[in-house]
C-alpha cells in the first residue's frame, strides 16, 4: 500500500503531511509543476517525489501516481491533498474499510455541516445532483481522500480528465465495474488554505460530468 499525494504550491504544509502519512504507509508526492519549493520539502520528509512539469492538474497528478504505484507492484492507494485538509491519522481507518468486503474505492466521508457556507451548499446540491445522475446515493463525491486498489487505478489510466473531475469519475468508472465501494467518516478540516479551485468553471465543469455520469454509469467497462 502506498499513499500518493498531489500537490501543487504546498510548500507551507507538504512536510507535516507527508511526516504524518509515513506513520503508516510510505508516501509518493507528485508535485504538480509548483513553483515553491514542494518537491524539496517533501523529499526532506521522506517522501518519494515525482515532479512533472507544466502544471498539468490533480487528475494528471493522481494518474502519475497511480501509474507509479502499479510498476511498482503496489495492491492500492491512499490519495489525500497536500494542503492539510486531510488528517493522516485517519488512514487506518480506509484499511479497515476495505477488509470489509473487498473494496475497491473507500472514499472519505466529510462533514458538511462543518465547512464553510459557501461550500456547504456547493457539495449538498452537488452531492444530489450526482446521486441522482448514478442511481444511487453518494454521500460525499468530492472528498479527495481515498482508498483505491489496482482494478481501478488500472482502468483509469486511459482517463483524459485532467482537474478535479476525475475524481468524479473515479466513481463512475467503479459503479462501470461493478466493484464494491464505501465510505469512512473523516474530520472536516479547513483553516482559511487557498483554494486552488475557480468557482465558475467548477461549476461548468461538474454540471458536464453530471451529464456524462448520467449517460455512461450504466455501460460496462470495455
Amino acid at each position: 500500500m502506498l499513499v500518493v499525494i498531489p500537490a501543487f504550491n504546498e510548500a507551507a504544509r507538504i512536510a507535516e503531511v507527508v511526516r504524518g502519512a509515513l506513520a503508516h504507509l510510505p508516501v509518493l508526492v507528485v508535485d504538480d509543476g509548483s513553483s515553491d519549493a514542494t518537491a524539496s520539502l517533501a523529499e526532506g520528509a521522506g517522501a518519494a517525489v515525482l515532479v512533472q512539469r507544466p502544471n498539468q492538474g490533480k487528475g494528471a497528478a493522481l494518474r502519475a501516481g497511480f501509474r507509479r504505484a502499479l510498476e511498482q507492484g503496489f495492491d492500492a492507494v491512499i490519495t489525500l491533498d497536500g494542503d492539510g485538509q486531510h488528517d493522516p491519522s485517519a488512514i487506518p481507518a480506509f484499511l479497515a474499510g476495505r477488509r470489509v468486503a473487498d473494496n475497491a474505492l473507500v472514499i472519505g466521508c466529510r462533514d458538511f455541516r462543518r465547512m464553510p457556507p459557501a461550500r456547504r451548499l456547493a457539495n449538498s446540491l452537488g452531492g444530489r445532483a450526482f446521486s441522482w445522475a448514478v442511481g444511487r446515493d453518494i454521500p460525499d463525491n468530492q472528498s479527495g481522500y481515498r482508498l483505491i486498489d489496482r482494478r481501478l487505478m488500472a482502468a483509469l489510466l486511459a482517463s483524459s480528465k485532467t482537474g478535479f473531475t476525475f475524481e468524479v469519475e473515479m466513481i463512475t468508472t467503479c459503479i462501470r465495474g461493478g466493484w464494491p465501494m464505501a465510505w469512512v467518516p473523516i474530520r472536516t478540516i479547513y483553516a482559511g488554505e487557498r483554494s486552488h479551485i475557480r468557482p465558475f468553471a467548477h461549476l461548468v465543469s461538474f454540471v458536464r460530468a453530471v451529464r456524462e455520469a448520467r449517460r455512461t454509469v450504466r455501460l460496462p467497462l470495455p
